[in-house]
């Protein structure tokens, strides 16, 4: 039998959370999002964009830790690559402007492990797919899943305006009409690895 990849996740109450300034969305509506992606798709091409799956453990069982804006929308932390920009280097730079301190001693070292997962938009539409469709050519969109090893302790600043939230596997699991596919497809993509939780 294969052994799996290992991960080692530590206890929620391990890993200080406080708040920071806002950081205001550039875009108020899904409308604004989307023409916006299409400006940005005629001046750089393709957008491909990083997001990292950070791991917990709370009740014995892995959590993930989801930015939740407002009361029904949540997302992983990461966004969108510079042009050109390193995959694992434009992550650290998302993490940090997410979810860093302010003072530069206190942000984690991010430790991005494997790509677990990858999502196509093929149009501008809220419509992504774990696969590019074969009669799509010029996809707008690819979006690149990281599975982050957290350090023992940590610590994270949250914008006022969202809510950092530890959601349980289960919880994730086949919920797409809470948390959307991408989101609710976690659980299956982490199945391949054996997560030991390391009490302290």
């Amino acid at each position: 039998m294969a052994t799996l990849p290992v991960v080692y996740t530590y206890p929620l109450s391990n890993y200080t959370f406080v708040k920071k300034e806002p950081k205001l969305d550039k875009d108020t509506t899904l409308a604004d999002r989307l023409a916006r992606m299409k400006l940005m798709y005629r001046q750089e091409g393709m957008r491909t964009s990083v997001e990292a799956i950070l791991v917990v453990q709370e009740h014995n069982h892995p959590h993930i830790l989801i930015l939740q804006i407002g009361n029904t929308f949540f997302k992983l932390p990461g966004g969108r690559l510079r042009p050109g920009e390193n995959e694992i280097e434009g992550l650290k730079r998302k993490l940090t402007s997410k979810l860093g301190p302010t003072l530069p001693a206190l942000v984690p070292d991010w430790k991005i492990g494997e790509c677990v997962g990858m999502w196509w938009r093929p149009d501008f539409e809220n419509v992504m797919y774990p696969y590019c469709p074969p009669h799509i050519t010029r996809p707008k969109e690819c979006k690149k899943l990281f599975l982050v090893h957290l350090s023992e302790k940590d610590y994270f600043a949250v914008p006022t305006n969202f809510k950092l939230v530890a959601v349980s596997l289960f919880e994730l699991y086949d919920n797409p009409q809470n948390f959307g596919y991408v989101l609710s497809s976690i659980p299956q993509l982490l199945s391949r690895f054996k997560f030991n939780a390391v009490a302290t």
